[in-house]
């Protein structure tokens, strides 16, 4: 998939359409979480208004539930705006990282919905309670579930144009507070019919859906984390090094994502019949073909020696 993106997708190899590739990626994520935030607010406040002359309370938890998720842009702001800082002598590699510390706060949050939604729903088992203006508690719970959705496509989809682990993992929380607005219909649809156990049971399923979603994003983060790649990638990168003339073998090749763009250093064997300089080239073209393998790829090392195993010292580095 990196590779029909890339090929479908204008690419340079200068420094400053690097860093201004990067730059539109972060004004991208910003963008994403300021609309989404917006549709998240509006949302609420729609619901909200309905809670005020109905009373339900399964619909002021899942409002309320809309908001905490609304906030959750805060967070991920601040990564991105942190991201576009330069690297510093005390964070050589800038504050990329700052993204995936926002991804464990989205965690924190949605391990915060998962036990809000468990309460709720043993509390109502227990303690049952009437649904008045069901009808309209469903039309909310409708509203509800097509703000969540689109801002879950918004956001996942433009996580994974930029590689941003977090906010695709903020798109799949989104995408499962649609499902509890959806459950809400459904527990209003119960109430209807006189099912009072319906409202309770549709949050005991929700809270199931939440920690279900919960896991698949935490074991995204926590790899970014982890410095976890895509094996793909690393496929990528080894054939395209191997296919730089004048490579011999690859030896080594390691990758990390820092926030949303990638870093690459890799070990390459030359002739030991080759000088210093034409090292030193075939480095440079090495580093050119990995810059077009991995699209997301921010600054590479690579290091040439002879295929003997005696080091020449030559290297090419590539940095936005």
């Amino acid at each position: 998939m990196a590779a029909i993106r890339h090929a479908l997708t204008p690419h340079s190899h200068e420094s400053a359409d690097l860093v201004d590739d990067a730059l539109e990626a972060s004004r991208s994520g910003m963008r994403a979480l300021w609309l989404s935030f917006g549709g998240l607010v509006v949302t609420a406040v729609v619901q909200l208004v309905v809670v005020g002359f109905t009373g339900s309370v399964a619909l002021l938890g899942d409002t309320l539930h809309n908001f905490a998720d609304a906030l959750t842009a805060v967070p991920l702001a601040v990564a991105f705006l942190l991201a576009r800082r330069a690297a510093t002598r005390r964070f050589t590699h800038g504050l990329g990282r700052a993204e995936d510390l926002a991804g464990l706060v989205i965690l924190l949050v949605m391990a915060a919905s998962a036990l809000l939604a468990g309460w709720e729903a043993v509390d109502r088992l227990l303690y049952p309670r009437a649904m008045t203006g069901a009808g309209w508690v469903a039309l909310a719970g409708v509203v509800g579930f097509v703000g969540n959705e689109l801002v879950a496509r918004y956001r996942i989809r433009t996580g994974r144009r930029i590689g941003s682990a977090a906010l695709v993992a903020d798109g799949l929380h989104a995408r499962t507070d649609g499902f509890a607005s959806l459950g809400v219909v459904l527990a209003a649809g119960g109430a209807m019919v006189g099912w009072t156990w319906a409202d309770p049971v549709v949050g005991l399923l929700i809270t199931v859906t939440i920690l279900v979603v919960l896991r698949d994003a935490a074991r995204e983060v926590f790899g970014r984390l982890l410095d976890a790649v895509d094996p793909h990638l690393v496929d990528d990168a080894e054939h395209a090094l191997a296919d730089t003339p004048g490579v011999v073998t690859v030896d080594s090749i390691r990758l990390r994502w820092i926030g949303h763009t990638l870093a690459a250093e890799a070990e390459v064997s030359v002739d030991p019949q080759r000088s210093l300089a034409e090292a030193h080239g075939i480095a440079h073209a090495a580093e050119h073909q990995l810059a077009s393998a991995l699209p997301r790829l921010a600054r590479a090392l690579i290091h040439a020696h002879p295929a003997n195993g005696v080091n020449i010292g030559a290297g090419a580095v590539k940095e936005a």
